[in-house]
Parts: structure tokens; C-alpha cells; sequence
């Protein structure tokens, strides 16, 4: 039997050597402003439409980054999120709503030193240290 793929999108919004996450009211885990897709949306169609519903802004210039395919958290033993990574800049200040209980800037140390973390952030946090992006 195929392990369950979730497929999703995520923004990966670095300010001042520190990634943009947020935490829905549901999970433990920090993950990227994103979720999936809708039917017949494009990624970046997703993309703009999940950081609007999480975060009350828009993205600007979007910019194709990383696709990672990782252990989904929270989803299963078997289950793998294969997240397709996007660059961008915000229009304005991020405010958590909908399903979204908090917005942090991290480094990968202080992501690392949560309770819950994401096997596919925990990955994209090395590549932006390795990048000199995140410290």
C-alpha cells in the first residue's frame, strides 16, 4: 500500500535572518503560511489565497524556492506532505486569523527548541541556514 501524499503550498517569508511561521488553533507544530490546494487551483493560486485566509495580506513578487517531501506532522505514521516552497514579500503586517493561533519569526534554533516541530520545516530551516538566510 502507497503512503497517503498530502500535497500543499507554503511561503517562505525570511525577515532579519528569521522564517515567518505560523501555528493553527488545532496543531502543536509551527509550519509555513500555505495549506492545500483547492480543485483546479494552481500552487501559486493556493498560495495567494491560503496567506490571505491565515495572515489578512497579499504576496508579492512570488518566486518558486524548494520542494520538499517529508513525514507529514500530525497526519499519520505513513502519511508524507510534499510541500512546494514559494518566496514572497507581504503587503503588509501579518495578523493571525481563520484557523491560525500564532504568527512568530523564528530561527532554526528556535524552531529546533519547540515542543512539536515539522519534519519538512526542520528541512527547509537547514537550507536556509546553508543559504545564509536564516540564522
Amino acid at each position: 500500500m502507497t503512503a497517503p501524499v498530502i500535497t500543499v503550498v507554503g511561503l517562505v517569508h525570511v525577515r532579519d535572518g528569521r522564517l515567518l511561521v505560523v501555528r493553527s488553533r488545532t496543531k502543536g507544530a509551527f509550519y509555513l503560511p500555505g495549506g492545500k490546494l483547492e480543485p483546479g487551483e494552481t500552487p501559486v493560486q493556493a498560495l495567494h489565497r491560503e496567506v490571505l485566509e491565515e495572515l489578512g495580506v497579499g504576496v508579492l513578487d512570488v518566486a518558486g524556492h524548494r520542494r520538499y517531501l517529508e513525514p507529514a506532522y500530525g497526519e499519520g505514521p505513513d502519511a508524507l506532505v510534499d510541500m512546494e516552497c514559494f518566496t514572497g514579500e507581504l503587503d503588509g503586517p501579518p495578523v493571525p486569523s481563520g484557523e491560525i493561533a500564532e504568527v512568530r519569526f523564528v530561527t532554526s534554533a528556535e524552531y529546533a527548541a519547540h515542543p512539536e516541530t515539522a519534519p519538512a520545516i526542520t528541512r527547509l530551516l537547514a537550507d536556509l541556514v546553508a543559504d545564509d538566510l536564516v540564522s
